[in-house]
Parts: C-alpha cells; structure tokens; sequence
C-alpha cells in the first residue's frame, strides 16, 4: 500500500461506486419551462394553495346565501297536565282540568331589505378573499420556479465544473506519466511525482463531492417539482445561448410594480381591510326586513276553561331591529379595524420598497455578471497561456514542480470561474424575472 496511485483509485472507486447512483441512470433532458409546467399540475408544495382558492371560492357562496330568506319551521307535540286555580291568597284550591294533548305547528319568513350594507360588503370581502388567495398562489408558484431554477441552474454548473475537473485530471495524469518516464531517466524526482499526485487525488476527490452534489441537487429538483422518483435531469444546453432581453431597470421597476405577487397579495390585504371596516359600519345601522308567518296551536290555554280547539292564525308585514348597544360598541371595533387598514398600507408600503430595493441590487448584479464573464474569458485564457508555457519550461528542465502546480491550480480555478460567471448571468435574470413577478 506505499503506492499512492493505487490507494487514491481503490477509495475513489468505492466513493464514486457507493454514492454516485444518479450517473448510472438513464437522464433526460428538460428545459426549465417544461419543469415550470410538471410542477404546476404535480407539486405537493402548491396543493395547499389550490385547495386555499377552492376554500374561497365556496366562501363566495356562502355570502351570496345570506340574500336569500330566513325560513324557521317548527312543529312540536306536548303532554300538558292539569292545572288548578285560588284565590289571591292561594286559599279556596280548585283543580282545572285541562286538555293534555298540545300540539304546535310553525312557520316564518324573513327576507332581509336592507342590513346596512352587511350582506353586500360581505360577499365582497368574500370576493377580495379569493382574490387575495390566488395572489398568494401566485407567490408560491413564483417562489416554486425560482427554487427550481436555482436547483436547475446549480446542475448545469456543477455538471460543467465536473467537465473542467475530468479535463484536469487527464491533463494532470498526462504530466505523470510524462514524469514518470522522466523519473526512470533520472531527471525527475520522487519528491516531484508524490506532490502532482496528491493534485490528482485532490482533483479526484473533488470529481467525487461533485457527482454526489449534482445527486443530492437532482433529488432536490425531481421531488420539488413532482417527478417521478428516480428521474434524473440534464438542464438543456442551449441555455447559455438564448438571447437574453436587455432593458433598463426603470422597465425592470415598472414590471415589479404591475405584476410582484407579494405587492398585489399586500394590495389585497388592505381591500380586505377596507371592506372589514364597511362591514363594522353597517352594525350602527338598522336592519329591515319582510316578515311572514303562520302557526297553528292547540288546545287554546288562554281561556278559562281552555278550550280544546287549535288556533291558527297568520301574519305579513315589515320587521325593523335595531342594536342600542352598537352605539357604545360598534365605536371601538370601527377604531380597530381603522388600525388594522392602517396596518396593512404600511405593510404594502414596506413591500414595494423592499420590491424596488431588490429589483436594483438584482439589475446591478445582473449587469456584473457581464462583466465578470468577460474577466473570467480573459483570464481562462491566460491561465491556459500559462500553464502550456510552464509546461513547456518544465519539460525542458527550467521549472520547478511548484511552477507546474500553481500553473495546473491558477488554471483550474480560473476554468470553474468562467463556468460560475455563465451560470451567473442567467441566474440574475431570473432572479429580476421572479422579482418583478413575470418568471
């Protein structure tokens, strides 16, 4: 076991082996509007707001049935004994036989004519609840596709990375065994192979973290997006290549103000609240209403003797109520839902700013992003310039194996740079996308 070369393959073998699954399975590939898609009809995360709209949506009827009338039915049979009479006194006791059988049939109807404005504003709220319901949908899809899109955008970066690591470590195995063969020459040392091993176990190391880090990323992405478990994802590769729209962040800004979910779910909530407050109004008002009713009774109790006879009778006419006590009330629940409007304009309020401010750092990273492409292409290609150099100078004796190393580390790094600035680029825009509510 004194060969590194050796103990690196066998560990490298039996982590790639046992952690990595997702390589060794077929892939597809799926552009991140086919994901948007599966996750609106498959995402168990977005069911509790559908079935939140379904709730609403039936809330709408059931305010609209406060239109209809109120009809009370009763119907009851009783045993009634005997009753007994006397004097002021409750001297001279005399028993008073009465009917024992009593019976009592019953019906009203009131249809309400005006309540205030009660039955209207509540089928409103009702209405601005479901609005309010679906804006919060909205979020959640929005916030599901951006979390998608980070999953999605991670994959493609790290499947690059393990492109540029693959590449290195043929690069760097090509160098080995050139030193080996110098080695048997006699112009290399030992000392020089060990240390350009160890990179080559490092770079294998990291091809390992890599592999389980785009499994654990897949996983995260197939679940979220309710695929089938065991599907594995290739992000589509056009990607880097589609145009992207170039507009300035006023265009940015304007978008956000229209269309950020969480400014209209604000926007909602202050209507509620509005609403809320005519509904608390309408309890200082009377409320009337048409009445009718009709009942039968019997035995009739109210004569002496009674008679056993059933009573009936029937009625039509207006009904008007009023609650005396709204007046010392209703005073303070209108002052809490005047606050509670008040409340929710500072939260609209603070959620337009907080919009506005990310929208800003977003465009601003989205404009650095092409900047830091345009570095990193730059320095790929001196790093590359570098290490073939160096090589070469080692190749011919006038480099240290140090030389060769900070080369092989300068240019590795600089390739994983260029990958993370793409990714970047595309990131930020639908990062402006999710902010300003259009991803």
């Amino acid at each position: 076991m004194n060969n590194p070369r050796l103990l690196t393959g066998w560990l490298t073998a039996f982590l790639m082996g046992s952690g990595v699954c997702a390589s060794a399975q077929e892939a597809s590939v799926m552009t991140l509007e086919q994901l948007f898609e599966t996750a609106e009809k498959n995402s168990v995360q977005l069911r509790p707001s559908f079935s939140a709209e379904e709730e609403n949506r039936l809330d709408i009827g059931v305010a609209k049935a406060n239109r209809l009338p109120d009809i009370n039915a009763s119907l009851s049979f009783s045993y009634i004994g005997d009753g007994f009479t006397t004097k002021r006194d409750f001297s001279d006791y005399q028993k008073a036989p009465i009917p024992h059988y009593g019976n009592t049939l019953g019906l009203t109807i009131n249809q309400p004519v005006f309540t205030g404005g009660a039955i209207s504003a509540g089928i409103k709220l009702a209405e601005l609840k479901l609005t309010a319901s679906r804006y919060a949908t909205e979020l959640q899809r929005d916030n599901i596709r951006f979390q998608l899109t980070g999953f999605y955008l991670d994959i493609y970066k790290y499947s690059n990375l393990r492109g540029v690591v693959e590449k290195n470590i043929a690069q760097a195995r090509k160098v080995l065994d050139e030193m080996h063969a110098r080695y048997d020459q006699g112009v290399a040392l030992q000392n020089d192979i060990t240390r350009y091993e160890l990179l080559v176990s490092n770079l294998e190391l990291q091809l390992v973290r890599i592999n389980n880090t785009l499994e654990i990323l897949n996983n995260n992405l197939v679940r979220i997006a309710g695929l089938p478990e065991g599907t594995v994802i290739n992000p589509d590769p056009s990607i880097l290549s589609k145009s992207i729209p170039s507009q300035g962040e006023a265009a940015w800004q304007t978008e956000a103000y229209s269309n950020a979910p969480a400014i209209r779910l604000a926007q909602s909530k202050v209507d509620i609240s509005r609403k809320a407050e005519d509904i608390t109004k309408s309890e200082l008002l009377p409320k009337i209403g048409l009445q009718a009713g009709w009942s039968i009774d019997g035995p009739i109790l109210v004569e002496v003797p009674p008679i056993n006879r059933n009573l009936s009778y029937w009625y039509v006419g207006v009904g008007v109520t009023y609650n005396i006590s709204s007046l010392f009330k209703s005073n303070k629940s209108l002052s809490r839902s005047r606050a509670a409007t008040a409340h929710a304009s500072d939260e609209l309020a603070a959620v337009k700013e907080n919009t506005e401010l990310s929208v800003k750092a977003d465009y601003i990273r989205y404009l650095e992003a092409y900047e830091t492409l345009k570095t990193q292409v730059k320095s790929v290609e001196l790093a590359e310039r570098n290490y073939s150099t160096v090589f070469t100078r080692y190749s011919a004796d006038m480099a240290l194996i140090t030389d060769m190393l900070d080369a092989a580390n300068s240019k590795l790094d600089s390739e994983q740079q260029l990958v993370n600035a793409r990714i970047d680029i595309i990131y930020y825009y639908y990062k402006l996308l999710f902010t300003s509510g259009k991803i």
